[in-house]
């Protein structure tokens, strides 16, 4: 089976987001399992990284990373990342495999693949990862609502099939949108276990950041943006932190200057700076150490597709709160693998004090946690599923 993936930024491009590793993640281990994939991406985030328009071997998958021109940054900081080499390329080149795997939609790259798609009669499926739930659709509304009329919709509806990542996200997306008619799939994101075997110590973290020593760690890791939570955050970290001194809020991740500053604001209003580090981006070695070095996690997102930071957090045993709006809170909260509250300070705050003091709970949390990562979200069971997902829409 040869396989055509369309993405607008990739891997390894972390700053955009858990996708980048997910996508990724699936995409070597399809080769591992004898699938050909290839990759068309723009070069976003790493211009001067990577060669653009060379076929590149990124872990057996072959890469091609393309330059794209700014001109449209009106629509957004990326400039809807319009690239004519990547539009050539395409033109040239879809016919040639067996199915297409869209990933994303608000962007040039997928809109076109899905253009020639259609124009050739390949099968495609797409995987807006989140970005069609109304929350986040709502965002510059009048704006996507046009976009949706007049590119999006067409997509989705010529679509052999629509990949979700959480039974949360089928259903809002669904429900939302109307797409009845459109036949649909949900297989989760997908970690490599093997990734999570030699973890750090717990004190290396505190080892890196002494001000960490001695404290109950709370850790939030993921992207610093509008759509996380870190207004509750702000607000349930100075509940707790005023009323106990044993407590550490660690934010790691990066966003636009602009919001970063927003953000280091709520915290001041909080008068809580003297007790907050804030890291930036960490990988590899560095993000294992903040998990595993660290009591709780938290991610009160407002939205938020499937939420991979929760699963790998959870393959390092590290207990997590999230919120009702993070895409695979069923899932944890069926399995009982951690806390699932609402988007309210008041709840988070009581949450964490409560978790913290209870080591028991928190015990078996981890123990439930580590069950379900096994049984839904190992990568090579969840490419067994998209497999199968892929040669169904190819029978269609």
């Amino acid at each position: 089976m040869k396989i055509f993936c369309v993405v607008p930024s990739y891997y390894p491009a972390y700053q955009f987001g858990g996708p980048i590793a997910s996508v990724h993640n699936l995409n070597k281990t399809l080769v591992k399992k004898g699938v050909e994939v290839t990759v068309y991406t723009t070069d976003i985030g790493l211009s001067g990284k990577v060669s653009a328009g060379q076929e590149t071997d990124v872990d057996g998958v072959k890469v091609t990373y393309f330059d794209f021109s700014k001109i449209f940054e009106f629509v957004g900081p990326n400039g809807w990342q319009f690239s004519w080499p990547l539009t050539r390329a395409l033109k040239k080149n879809v016919k040639n495999f067996d199915l297409v795997y869209l990933s994303a939609i608000w962007n040039y790259p997928t809109a076109v693949a899905a253009h020639y798609c259609r124009k050739y009669r390949k099968p495609y499926i797409i995987a807006p990862r989140g970005t069609l739930y109304s929350y986040t659709f709502n965002k510059k509304g009048w704006k996507k609502r046009f976009y949706y009329e007049l590119i999006a919709k067409r997509d989705l509806e010529g679509a052999a099939a629509i990949h979700y990542t959480a039974r949360d996200e089928f259903e809002k997306t669904h429900s939302f949108l109307k797409l009845k008619n459109n036949k649909a799939f949900i297989v989760p994101n997908g970690i490599d276990l093997s990734e999570f075997t030699d973890l750090p110590l717990k004190g290396d973290l505190s080892n890196r950041y002494p001000e960490l020593k001695n404290k109950k760690v709370i850790l939030f890791l993921s992207r610093i943006n509008w759509k996380k939570g870190l207004d509750i955050l702000a607000k349930a970290y100075g509940l707790v932190a005023r009323k106990r001194n044993d407590v550490h809020l660690l934010i790691v991740g990066n966003g636009e200057e602009s919001f970063k500053a927003k953000v280091k604001k709520w915290f001041e209003d909080e008068k809580v700076m003297d007790k907050l580090t804030f890291a930036g981006m960490l990988t590899g070695r560095k993000k294992l150490e903040a998990y595993t070095g660290s009591d709780i996690f938290a991610l009160p997102s407002y939205s938020e597709n499937f939420g991979m930071a929760v699963v790998e957090a959870m393959a390092c045993g590290l207990p997590v709160i999230i919120s009702d709006q993070v895409g695979i809170h069923y899932e944890v909260k069926d399995a009982q693998a951690g806390l699932v509250v609402p988007c309210d300070p008041g709840r988070l705050a009581e949450t964490i004090n409560n978790f913290l003091d209870a080591e028991g709970l928190r015990q078996r949390v981890k123990e439930n946690a580590e069950k379900l990562i096994k049984d839904k979200f190992d990568i090579n069971s969840v490419a067994d599923k998209i497999l199968k997902e892929f040669q169904k829409a190819l029978n269609c």
